[in-house]
């Protein structure tokens, strides 16, 4: 499915800029790690987690997003890589996706709690509403088609963190300033939004036949399980079925795909 058209000037300065976005993104996440500079992303989850808890050791995720995402934007400047369908179509919401959480990373750390709302959801929204919108193409790939693994991959891992850390993100700033509504329970809530992400996460993987955007979720939602066990045991559960529930629906979806009627589709 990769093409081989030679990308022109103006393709070729879109890739540099994703390039710069991807590094962008890593150096000011890594940076801020090494450096102590206000709080990290776990940090600032733990600030208010009393009605929704991640264990601190899912966000080393960030690491594989980040290698992926380097590995995405590389590929795009090397001489030998053309100009496809999919690196055209999503090269600058991928820039601007990565643009949005190495600038969430340093609103994170200044603790500028709305700017981090706004720019999680804005980050989540540019990069999966084109991977939506080239659903047929990206299950028409051919399962050995770099653009698959170099492409689709990292920003659907991407796409799939954000999924489960954007409602995290807000129950957080909610529950620290106490704008959660009391209406219901705080565990009700926390139980409403791994509801919601599960459901997100169904639909676009049914849409998309892609597990790379499953499995953080999975991944987020089983940090959850593990944080809560102690304090909340029916939250806790609640989250490992959701998890369970993510992964195995996941991969049932994807490998119901069959590429024969899709290509036909798609073409």
């Amino acid at each position: 499915m990769s093409s081989i058209v030679r990308p022109t000037p103006a393709q070729m300065t879109r890739r540099v800029i994703v390039l710069a976005a991807a590094v962008f993104a890593v150096v000011v996440g890594q940076g801020q790690m090494a450096l102590g500079w206000g709080q990290s992303a776990a940090d600032f989850a733990a600030d208010s987690d009393a009605t929704l808890k991640v264990a601190g050791y899912a966000f080393a995720i960030w690491g594989v997003i980040y290698l992926g995402l380097l590995v995405y934007a590389v590929r795009q400047v090397l001489p030998q890589t053309g100009e496809s369908l999919l690196i055209h179509r999503l090269g600058w919401p991928s820039a601007l996706a990565m643009a949005g959480i190495g600038l969430w990373i340093v609103a994170a750390a200044m603790d500028a709690e709305i700017a981090t709302i706004l720019l999680i959801f804005g980050s989540l929204a540019v990069v999966l509403i084109p991977l939506l919108r080239n659903a047929g193409p990206i299950r028409a790939l051919p399962v050995r088609d770099r653009d698959r693994w170099m492409t689709v991959w990292p920003l659907a891992m991407l796409a799939g963190w954000l999924t489960v850390a954007a409602p995290l993100n807000l129950i957080t700033v909610a529950t620290g300033n106490g704008d959660l509504p009391a209406v219901l329970s705080p565990t009700v809530w926390a139980m409403i939004a791994i509801g919601v992400v599960v459901m997100v996460a169904l639909a676009v993987t049914q849409r998309i036949r892609t597990v790379a955007y499953a499995a953080p979720i999975a991944w987020g939602l089983l940090g959850a399980f593990a944080a809560e066990q102690a304090r909340n045991g029916p939250l806790a559960w609640f989250a490992l079925v959701a998890a369970v529930a993510v992964l195995v629906g996941a991969i049932v979806l994807s490998l119901r795909l069959r590429r024969g009627v899709e290509r036909a589709v798609s073409a």
